[in-house]
């Protein structure tokens, strides 16, 4: 019983940064209204398709999200460097809540026009550019240094698990209902979040920030900052790398058509995610590593490989299997590039920089896509798959190689200043 107790103390999730209160209500309010944001994700292309009955509307939906994130993210995180973060939260997730009911209402009336759609995701977009990258830059000045790989490990965990049971939910929402009951549970679990950061004290810019407003002029600075951090831009490299390069999800349809069977569909979607929360449900040894530079490369490395061999999976299970490593070993590198960021860059530049990775992140997963689906139009899905992913790896190992400032990081967990 001794033994058994002192395993699960020691890789169990570590869930020391929920004893912060104000860090404590925002994870809840971001876990509630995670899992509710998957309502809408499943049910706007439902209903894009059912308006327009063509995939090309349908894959307008991520151009029509993707350019007011990449927009927006990076503004929004200069804006985070120079107001109170509590408040430009609060006034993005406002956006994000008219945004959400908007969708309900155009369902409810029945407006069934695609332009409509678009332009209410674009500005649910815009609200999500925003938002993040301004909370991601609080979470330092709520939990100690030493606990931000926790945080982070908690934050990846429920977010992936909203991943996995949010779409399976909204399905069988959507079975027995309509779109506009999907997108009223969205909305109601919304204001769980506004209530959360509503509860937050005010956190300032820090005295000696020394910048009065925010433009982009301030944005072309924090990517300057990027380039001559080397820790910060081969960390970025690396996950852009790992995205663009390895991520099959576009190839899942075809895949299940051809050789795992319709039903398997839903399993290849949730295989990664469930990785995921596996992952960080035995978390607790992540803060524990000081090489976390070289611990995010081999994460990368593993999730390539893992990524490659579920592409010659010829049984669903074992291809879920690999898979779920692969995304074991995603949520590994997901807390490490988190973690870096937060404590190699200053306070004056987090909301910069947190944009610039909500950019990076939105970003590869899309890339990912269309690399997939142009490769395996020239060569074949399993090749466009395999191939994927050790090209992933192989990059991971290049850079890392080539640039080794990245596997030399060892973080600093000196006690940031604080209000």
């Amino acid at each position: 019983m001794t033994t058994s107790t002192g395993f699960l103390r020691r890789h169990a999730i570590d869930t020391a940064p929920l004893s912060h209160p104000a860090y404590r209500r925002i994870f809840i309010g971001n876990a509630v209204s995670g899992f509710g944001y998957q309502f809408t994700a499943v049910a706007v292309p439902v209903q894009m398709y059912a308006l327009t009955s063509s995939s090309l509307w349908v894959g307008l939906i991520g151009i029509a999200a993707l350019v007011p994130l990449l927009i927006f993210a990076l503004w929004g995180g200069a804006v985070a460097d120079v107001v109170d973060r509590r408040k430009l939260l609060l006034a993005a997730s406002c956006l994000m809540f008219l945004a959400t009911l908007g969708l309900l209402a155009q369902a409810l009336l029945n407006v069934r026009s695609p332009i409509l759609l678009l332009a209410l995701v674009a500005v649910q977009a815009t609200a999500f550019a925003v938002g993040s990258p301004t909370r991601q830059a609080i979470v330092p000045r709520l939990v100690p240094p030493a606990q931000l790989p926790a945080a982070n490990a908690l934050n990846s965990t429920m977010f992936n698990a909203a991943m996995v049971a949010g779409p399976l939910m909204a399905g069988l929402v959507l079975l027995k209902y309509n779109v506009a009951a999907a997108y009223a549970v969205d909305a109601f679990a919304f204001t769980v979040v506004l209530w959360a950061t509503l509860r937050l004290p005010p956190i300032p810019p820090l005295a000696g920030n020394g910048v009065a407003r925010a433009g982009w002029r301030d944005v072309r600075a924090g990517l300057a900052y990027i380039w001559t951090s080397p820790v910060l831009l081969l960390s970025f490299a690396i996950d852009l790398a790992a995205m663009a390069l390895a991520l099959p999800r576009s190839l899942f349809p075809e895949m299940a058509g051809e050789r795992f069977g319709p039903a398997s569909i839903g399993w290849l979607y949730a295989s990664i995610g469930i990785g995921s929360v596996v992952a960080g449900l035995t978390s607790g040894w992540i803060g524990r590593v000081r090489r976390q530079g070289v611990a995010l490369v081999v994460a990368v490395v593993v999730w390539g490989l893992a990524v490659a061999a579920a592409g010659l999976a010829g049984s669903l299970w074992l291809a879920v299997l690999l898979l779920a490593v692969g995304g074991a070993a995603d949520l590994v590198s997901a807390v490490y590039r988190q973690t870096i960021l937060q404590t190699y860059a200053p306070d004056e530049l987090q909301g910069r920089m947190q944009g610039i990775f909500i950019a990076v992140v939105a970003g590869g997963p899309r890339l990912g896509d269309l690399r997939a689906g142009l490769t395996a139009a020239l060569v074949g899905p399993t090749i466009a798959w395999v191939g994927g992913g050790v090209a992933a790896a192989v990059v991971a190992v290049a850079l890392a190689l080539a640039f080794p400032a990245l596997v030399r990081y060892q973080p600093s967990l000196h006690a940031a200043p604080r209000e």
